[in-house]
């Protein structure tokens, strides 16, 4: 299986784009993205949108097991394994483990997840990117940091927002919370 940032720099050679156009288009600086295509690990997922959206193509390009042009399945006694998306800003892992629920589906828009928020270290910092996001609680509880507002939401509470807008989604409580989240990012 071809790894994220294998693809991004296969991508960028298909498109003769060196690190430097890259870092332009994507709004991030050159040593951001050599730190990127240097890691075996998975960038953040606002730099990944970045990225994306600089090589034109969609985030789940990313993403991606296989392509099924029909309706993908999920069943709740099959394992699904997380992604752990890290930060461009740094070396550390994120607080948050995704689990794609449609990496299967061939040309999707939408991405939805199953996102484990760990108790941060209140050293995380917001991200933006184009796009929508919706958050649904499953369980515990999180705060939402939505540009200067902060909102608290419980399970059975969700919110959907413009991604442009600076945002942080932390556990509340410095408990474990468990969420469904859908991100929209246009490619």
């Amino acid at each position: 299986m071809t790894t994220v940032t294998e693809k991004i720099k296969i991508l960028c050679a298909d498109r003769n784009m060196s690190a430097e156009e890259l870092a332009t288009g994507a709004g991030l600086t050159v040593e951001q993205v050599h730190r990127i295509c240097e890691s075996d690990r998975i960038p953040s997922l606002a730099s990944l949108i970045k990225i994306a959206r600089a090589l034109g193509v969609r985030l789940g390009t990313f993403l991606d097991d296989s392509e099924e042009s029909g309706p993908v399945l999920n069943r709740r006694n099959e394992t699904l394994g997380p992604v752990t998306f890290t930060s461009h800003q740094t070396n550390n892992n994120s607080h948050m483990d995704f689990i794609s629920l449609a990496a299967r589906k061939a040309g999707r828009n939408m991405e939805p997840f199953l996102v484990h928020i760990q108790p941060g270290t209140g050293k995380e910092s917001p991200s933006s990117h184009e796009g929508e996001e919706f958050l649904y609680v499953l369980e515990g509880s999180i705060v939402v940091h939505y540009g200067s507002e902060k909102y608290i939401l419980n399970q059975g509470d969700s919110i959907y927002y413009d991604s442009i807008v600076d945002h942080l989604v932390t556990a509340n409580n410095m408990s474990e919370a468990k969420i469904l989240g859908v991100i929209y990012a246009p490619a």
